[in-house]
């Protein structure tokens, strides 16, 4: 799922609206082979999790950097298997996970990266060790939320005029080999440790976005944050 559907929100961009429904997520993300952000891609895969008979649940999580205290706006999983606790998470864009990470507070390696989720004062925090630190990439209480609870959150990430979905156009990718992202006219490429950033004319997006995140964009189209 992580190296197949993109992390996008050109719908929001678009002036599509974003449906949590899951019927319209399967037929957007599998069906159209466009990508979602987080509520759309975890909520479909916490059903197919389900379908196939895992017990997993969801939370709700602040993304954290900074000083700024963000609202509730990211949805992981929780998938209980008899070896432990793992989190699950498919949404989280560049940075995010390509295998699921135990809850046991142990660092895990991924494609040359390494994950942890620790205990923090009754949440727990995923963290990625970026050189020689480890820095929260969000923290969450181990509480199962209700669909009702990302729909209010979904309203707000994809209306709220302050929100960076509403003012900034992305598209990102994980893969073993690197990571692309997209952010509005900045185009990069992360390979190890190496990373290379070019600016693109807005007239280049459509294309980017067929040619490195196989998204069927077409040329002309219109975003907001333009």
């Amino acid at each position: 799922h992580a190296t197949t559907i993109p992390f996008e929100n050109l719908a929001i961009q678009m002036g599509e609206g974003v449906s949590l429904e899951l019927e319209a997520i399967q037929d957007k993300l599998v069906r159209r082979k466009r990508g979602g952000y987080c509520f759309e891609q975890n909520t479909l895969f916490l059903a197919v999790l389900r379908a196939v008979g895992f017990d997993a649940v969801p939370f709700e999580a602040r993304v954290r950097g900074g000083d700024l205290v963000r609202p509730r706006t990211h949805m992981l999983l929780r998938v209980r298997l008899p070896e432990g606790d793992l989190l699950a998470d498919v949404g989280f864009g560049g940075e995010g996970l390509l295998h699921p990470v135990p809850m046991d507070g142990e660092a895990h390696g991924q494609f040359g990266r390494a994950y942890r989720v620790v205990a923090q004062n009754g949440l727990r925090a995923l963290q990625s060790k970026q050189l020689v630190n480890w820095v929260d990439l969000y923290a969450f209480e181990p509480v199962p939320r209700e669909p009702v609870d990302f729909e209010m959150g979904n309203w707000y990430t994809s209306t709220h005029p302050g929100s960076v979905f509403v003012k900034t156009l992305t598209a990102q990718r994980v893969m073993p080999e690197g990571r692309l992202v997209l952010r509005n006219l900045s185009f990069t490429t992360v390979r190890g440790d190496y990373a290379e950033e070019r600016t693109l004319q807005p007239a280049e997006v459509p294309k980017v976005l067929r040619d490195a995140f196989g998204l069927d964009i077409p040329d002309g189209t219109r975003f907001r944050a333009f």
